[in-house]
């Protein structure tokens, strides 16, 4: 599968890049995990994501939630961020099962802190900090994702 690094070296080129991304992903459903240390750029990466789908309301951090949900136009997303959680059944209480239903994208914080009860991503994204900059790691883990990443691919001009 295809694994493409990118370099961004602000908070707007991260949310550029996703806003891309987003565009190839033409409102479908999805499982995308995001990886990456505290204040690395997960959250602002998938701000750009879901003002890329068309939501253009403000996107929080679903830190203390677990889930926020945005219903657009064609398509139900939810954004986790599993920073907080301990084990999958903790997940098992909240119904994580309903959101991964193949109708839905979902966007995944700390996809690890489930101990591997997630299904399988469509792509993963990395975020590390190197220097001053960001660099996003963008894997596809599924056909479905690899032609994403394809399309994504002929745009990459937006980052060095």
């Amino acid at each position: 599968m295809t694994r493409l690094p990118l370099h961004s070296d602000s908070a707007a080129s991260t949310e550029a890049v996703a806003v891309r991304l987003a565009r190839c992903c033409e409102a479908q459903a999805l499982i995308i995990h995001l990886m990456g240390e505290l204040g690395a750029g997960k959250t602002t990466f998938c701000r750009g994501f879901l003002h890329g789908l068309g939501h253009e309301g403000h996107v929080k951090s679903p830190t203390y939630t677990v889930v926020e949900p945005y219903q657009l136009a064609d398509l139900n997303v939810y954004h986790f961020d599993l920073y907080r959680i301990n084990s999958y059944d903790e997940l098992e209480e909240i119904g994580i099962r309903d959101y991964f239903n193949g109708q839905s994208l979902c966007l995944v914080e700390w996809p690890e802190r489930a101990q591997g009860g997630l299904e399988k991503p469509d792509i993963s994204v990395t975020l590390e900090y190197v220097h001053d900059e960001r660099k996003l790691i963008f894997e596809s883990v599924s056909a479905k994702g690899e032609s994403i990443l394809r399309c994504f691919n002929q745009g990459r001009s937006l980052t060095k």
